[in-house]
């Protein structure tokens, strides 16, 4: 899984620093989202799709991972 934010999106609310500090921080001169590890450790999935659900903006994004060749 990998997660994208959209800065633009952001309202800065704080709900996913709240729910997943871990990946999340906010800015401390505008407060939007910034994103600390692209790919969440598998400990962490859970709280980060808790986030996504949270976040009003619509600012945070799940990938899929890409399917493995082989």
């Amino acid at each position: 899984m990998r997660i994208r934010v959209d800065r633009d999106r952001c309202c800065g609310s704080g709900n996913c620093v709240v729910t997943a500090p871990e990946v999340f921080d906010q800015d401390d001169e505008d407060g939007l989202v910034l994103l600390r590890f692209a790919e969440p450790a598998p400990d962490v999935v859970d709280r980060v799709r808790r986030a996504v659900d949270l976040c009003p903006a619509g600012a945070i994004r799940l990938d899929a991972p890409p399917p493995r060749a082989g």
